[in-house]
């Protein structure tokens, strides 16, 4: 019988522990409560009706993420990458600035819409001072934040920021759901 020990502590000069045992029927376990206060412990049987090993353990359950921090493109050769692979679904890339309070306001607020459009659509930042002005201007970037959808190597549909925040993301999910329809 394995058994596992969880301590709940209610104040520093007492606890209460929880003694898990799971005997041979994988149907049913017996908790066994106790506190630093009293001595005594009472053993309490739980059966289920579906066996313990046919549960699904939590670690294993789907639960998406809040929020995907967007994948950063640092380099004019991953940008070109991400251009020329034929193969690739369709992207979002902020544009931004670690100057630009607007894009640090926005950025969060992408990582959760990317969360929403996951694994469907992958979502990128680029820092404007961190690659070559060539990259930038080869992307049409000219204000921050800008947003863009690019497929099969073509920007499809630009949002331009400098708005409030959920104005933009609204704007954003209408470029994303008119690329999905098309």
């Amino acid at each position: 019988m394995s058994q596992k020990l969880v301590r709940v502590h209610h104040h520093p000069s007492s606890y209460s522990s929880i003694s898990f045992s799971s005997p041979s029927s994988p149907s049913s376990f017996f908790l066994t409560s106790s506190s630093s206060s009293s001595s005594s412990s009472s053993p309490i049987s739980i059966r289920f009706r579906t066996p313990l090993s046919s549960i699904t353990p939590l670690h294993q359950l789907h639960n998406p993420p809040l929020s995907i921090q967007l994948i950063p493109i640092s380099t004019d050769s991953h940008f070109d990458q991400l251009l020329t692979h034929t193969q690739h679904p369709p992207f979002i890339i902020l544009w931004m600035a670690n100057w630009c309070r607007s894009c640090i306001y926005l950025k969060p607020k992408l990582e959760k819409l990317a969360a929403e459009y996951y694994p469907r659509l992958q979502f990128y930042s680029v820092d404007v001072n961190a690659v070559s002005h060539k990259l930038v201007v080869h992307a049409g970037v000219t204000k921050m934040p800008t947003i863009q959808l690019w497929k099969d190597g073509k920007k499809q549909a630009e949002v331009i920021g400098g708005r409030k925040a959920h104005w933009i993301i609204s704007e954003v999910k209408e470029m994303i759901e008119n690329e999905s329809t098309s």
